[in-house]
C-alpha cells in the first residue's frame, strides 16, 4: 500500500469522526450484543487479550472493562476516533492499550492475543492484496488456539458504506477469503438497524486459529 493511498484512507476516516458524533455514523450500536456473545462462546478468561481492531467509537471497550477484562488493546487508523473513546472512558482509559494505525501496515507481537475483534474494518478492504496481509497480520498476532471474531456487511448489504465501496460476505465465504489456518466456531446473521432507520445485514463469524 502507498503511502499516498494509506494518508487518504487515514484522512477520509479523520474527516468522518470529525464531522459526525458516534451515535450518528451507519454501524453504531449502542452494545455490540452479537460481538459480546460470541466473546463469551470462545470461553476467553479475563485476563486473555483481546484486540479491538477498527475499534474507534464502539462501545466494546467499555463492556469488556465493565466485564473486569484487563489486557484490552484498541486500534484504529483515526486518531480523532480513539481521542472520543478516550474521553469517553475518563480514568478508565488508562487501562487500555491504544494504538493508531492502518491493520495492514501495524506491527503487532507475534502470538499474542487470545481474541482478534473486528467490526466491519474487513469489507471495506476491496484489494485481494490487502485482504491477504489483513488476514496474515490476524493470524500471526493470534495464539494458537485464539479466536477471531470477525463482521462484515452480508450479501443482501448495500455495496457501500460511508462513501466507501465495500465487499460483501457470508459465513463461508468470509471463512474462504482468510485463508487456511482458520476453523469456523459459529457464523452468524444479523439486521443492524442504522441511526437513520435503514437496515443493514451484517454477517458475523466466530473463528479459531489452527494449524495451516
Amino acid at each position: 500500500m502507498s503511502e499516498e493511498a494509506q494518508a487518504d484512507r487515514k484522512s477520509h476516516w479523520e474527516r468522518i469522526f470529525l464531522a459526525k458524533k458516534s451515535g450518528e455514523v451507519s454501524w453504531y450500536q449502542p452494545r455490540l450484543e452479537m460481538s459480546l456473545a460470541l466473546l463469551q462462546l470462545t470461553g476467553v478468561a479475563t485476563d486473555g487479550a483481546i484486540i479491538d481492531v477498527g475499534g474507534g467509537i464502539s462501545t466494546l471497550v467499555d463492556d469488556l472493562l465493565d466485564a473486569g477484562f484487563t489486557d484490552i488493546t484498541v486500534l484504529d487508523i483515526a486518531a480523532s476516533a480513539l481521542d472520543g473513546v478516550r474521553e469517553r472512558l475518563g480514568e478508565r482509559a488508562e487501562n487500555v492499550s491504544w494504538i493508531e494505525a492502518d491493520v495492514r501496515e501495524v506491527e503487532l507481537s507475534g502470538a499474542r492475543f487470545d481474541v482478534w475483534h473486528d467490526r466491519a474494518v474487513f469489507h471495506f478492504l476491496t484489494h485481494k492484496e490487502s485482504r491477504e496481509r489483513y488476514a496474515a497480520m490476524m493470524k500471526s498476532a493470534l495464539k494458537p488456539g485464539g479466536h477471531a471474531i470477525v463482521a462484515t456487511f452480508g450479501p443482501d448489504a448495500p455495496p457501500r458504506c460511508s462513501g466507501l465501496d465495500v465487499v460483501r460476505y457470508s459465513p463461508e465465504n468470509l471463512l474462504a477469503e482468510l485463508g487456511p489456518g482458520l476453523r469456523m466456531i459459529h457464523g452468524a446473521r444479523e439486521l443492524h438497524l442504522t441511526p437513520s432507520g435503514n437496515e443493514q445485514e451484517f454477517t458475523y463469524t466466530c473463528l479459531q486459529r489452527v494449524n495451516d
